[in-house]
């Protein structure tokens, strides 16, 4: 079988710190796959906030919209753990741009997940993919 192997970035952009909740834990009694991607999502989330975004359907007018995920699972989590949420910056074309995320728990050594996400600029209104803003694009680059 071949295993999906994401290799992160050199730059981290950002980062954040997430409690596992008892509703992301599943019926093997750790973090689910499913939850693994949420965090993501409030990672990504944060990483906007971040830049001055507060919603994701509007950057610098035009919405994202994720086109794909892969995800590498490392070790485990469990309710309480704190995880230390890495964001990094990938490609970026006049389109798109490669988020990637490091799930870790640092003070255990331990590493949970590496993940990946292909987020595409989005127009809802005319349902197709945009160009990246410019001021995004900017401040993406200032972080490589």
């Amino acid at each position: 079988m071949s295993r999906i192997k994401i290799t992160l970035p050199d730059t981290k952009a950002f980062e954040t710190k997430l409690k596992i909740r008892i509703s992301d834990i599943n019926y093997g009694g750790h973090l689910g796959n499913d939850s693994v991607l949420s965090l993501m999502h409030e990672a990504r989330f944060q990483f906007y906030k971040s830049l001055g975004y507060t919603n994701e359907l509007d950057i610098d007018g035009i919405g994202t919209i994720q086109v794909d995920t892969a995800i590498q699972y490392k070790g485990e989590g469990f309710h309480g753990d704190e995880i230390l949420m890495e964001v990094f910056v990938g490609d970026t074309t006049s389109r798109s741009m490669d988020l990637y995320y490091k799930l870790s728990i640092p003070d255990q050594g331990k590493q949970i997940a590496l993940g990946k996400t292909g987020i595409a600029f989005y127009n809802y209104e005319a349902k197709r993919v945009s160009n990246m803003p410019d001021q995004i694009a900017k401040k993406l680059n200032s972080l490589k």
